[in-house]
């Protein structure tokens, strides 16, 4: 039997230790929280790889509304119109909270952000923290922050492995750590466990992102939405390392340049050309491979050997592939990197189980849409860890018994079920793919091993895929090239995605 941990009870217990996590920690100060990170506080979120930036539409040139436009158009007819304008206008709000929370903003020399171009932004709106390692500067002065909260505990190398109910409201938290399988007597969980990309062999996140909140939840009874989007980004470094380095679309921003391997410029032409929205950069670079190019990013003449002082970091992660991208071209590939769906929550982080929140990549609030606009991630953090605090602020804890838990718990593994999604989840999906990916994912989702909660997450991605035939953002269908007239969000649970694929499966099988 697990122990009981009585020493957190009445906690807001937060699962996952980046952006996201922490801002809504730093905001419920002093309520006591307790924050259960598989890792070090910040060391193994997708938060401190992420490169771009924050999307902040601050500059005299500038407007919310302009920065509503270009998040329309990216999400491809998607998007909560109502929800985004709502995020997109607390910009300034979030990037206040966290230049309190230690968070020190790189400045031009008049002493104002120095905003970067990205991918399909109209404007100059992305502000940077120490250049290209905005993620990790933001998430380091953080964790020194939280650090100092007398207010906030502490569980490290402890994996969440289950969320409990009883009567359909949150009774607890089952983790597993190093002492073995334990419960948190809590009435109030926030996940924000990050996206989905480390069940891809090709990915730009850490390798244990695979979509735990999305299970968990699941398992939990709440609605998921949007499952199917997951963005590729499309040039991150080709070369072994996992995961793999990303190239930022910042550097497209300053001029350089999509060839293949014959010196082509395929992107000129499209709308957009290298700065084009994601999905359609990397469906382009999908096609060089299918013709058996390979592709690169040539920075050479727009930064030539001021790549190194732009781009530190990822002049630092192409030396050690061996690359110097201010005499050679940058071999490039689409990989995943984000995840558009997740579980579904209202404007404040609720989801529909009662007293679970849900924060950062692992939500679906709307706002992105079937693709997400460039560095609209971590401003959606913000916004949304300010705001579920706040939210659990006005709200007391429920006297809780956990009830019944999982007694054969184990860590999550993806390793059974990263061949399969690779192969059947990437840039372009088709109907008989995505049925061999159920039929191969249900009984692993079904089963009690290390597999059960990444094949249930990626299994319900499948569904989810299979039952969207058009082609929308970042979601496209060989066997179903056009986009339909009306844009409609997609919404599942647990069992309504469980009945799909034994439907499935069952008459799969009959045919063979």
């Amino acid at each position: 039997m697990s122990d009981i941990l009585e020493a957190f009870r009445d906690h807001v217990v937060i699962v996952g230790g980046g952006l996201a996590g922490m801002m809504t920690a730093l905001q419920l100060a002093p309520q006591p929280v307790l924050i259960v990170s598989r890792g070090k506080l910040a060391g193994g979120s997708s938060s401190v790889l992420a490169q771009g930036g924050i999307a902040a539409a601050l500059a005299d040139d500038d407007s919310p509304s302009l920065h509503l436009q270009d998040t329309l158009r990216a999400g491809d007819g998607l998007c909560d119109e109502a929800v985004a304008r709502s995020i997109l206008a607390d910009a300034g709000q979030a990037v206040a909270a966290l230049e309190r929370a230690g968070v020190s903003f790189d400045r031009d020399a008049d002493g104002r952000f120095a905003f970067g171009l990205e991918a399909a932004h109209q404007r100059r709106r992305i502000i940077h923290a120490r250049g290209d390692g905005t993620g990790a500067a933001i998430t380091q002065a953080m964790a020194v922050t939280v650090s100092t909260r007398s207010s906030i505990s502490l569980l490290e190398g402890c994996e969440a492995t289950a969320v409990l109910t009883s009567d359909g409201a949150v009774s607890g938290l089952q983790i597993l750590g190093p002492a073995g399988a334990a419960v948190i007597p809590t009435s109030r969980i926030v996940l924000a466990t990050g996206g989905v990309g480390g069940l891809y062999e090709a990915t730009t996140n850490p390798l244990a992102s695979i979509g735990q909140a999305i299970a968990m939840a699941a398992r939990a009874g709440a609605v998921l939405a949007d499952l199917e989007f997951v963005q590729f980004h499309p040039t991150a470094l080709a070369c072994s390392r996992r995961p793999m380095p990303l190239v930022s679309e910042a550097v497209r921003g300053e001029g350089a340049i999509l060839i293949n391997d014959l010196g082509d410029r395929f992107m000129v032409g499209v709308d957009g050309e290298e700065l084009a929205p994601r999905d359609v950069v990397s469906r382009a670079i999908a096609e060089q491979f299918a013709q058996g190019r390979r592709v690169f990013l040539d920075a050479r003449s727009a930064l030539g050997i001021g790549f190194a002082a732009r781009f530190p970091t990822i002049h630092r992660l192409c030396h050690e592939a061996g690359i110097d991208p201010a005499r050679a071209p940058i071999p490039v590939r689409p990989a995943a990197h984000y995840h558009m769906g997740g579980v579904a929550t209202d404007i404040c982080g609720r989801s529909s189980v009662k007293g679970l929140w849900v924060v950062g990549e692992a939500a679906a609030t709307g706002l992105h849409g079937a693709n997400r606009l460039a560095s609209n991630s971590l401003l959606e953090a913000a916004v949304m860890g300010l705001r579920a605090a706040d939210d659990i602020s006005g709200t007391r804890p429920r006297h809780v018994s956990p009830g019944d838990f999982m007694t054969g718990a184990c860590a999550a593994d993806a390793g059974a079920v990263r061949a399969i999604v690779s192969r059947q989840l990437g840039v372009i999906r088709e109907r008989c793919g995505l049925q061999s990916a159920i039929a191969s994912l249900l009984p692993l989702a079904r089963s009690a091993g290390a597999s059960r909660d990444p094949a249930l997450t990626a299994l319900l991605i499948a569904v989810s895929a299979l039952l969207r035939e058009e082609s929308r953002g970042a979601h496209a269908r060989s066997d179903f090239p056009e986009k339909r007239e009306k844009a409609e969000r997609s919404f599942l649970t647990l069992e309504e995605g469980l009945a799909r694929a034994d439907t499935l499966v069952d008459n799969f099988a009959r045919s063979a």
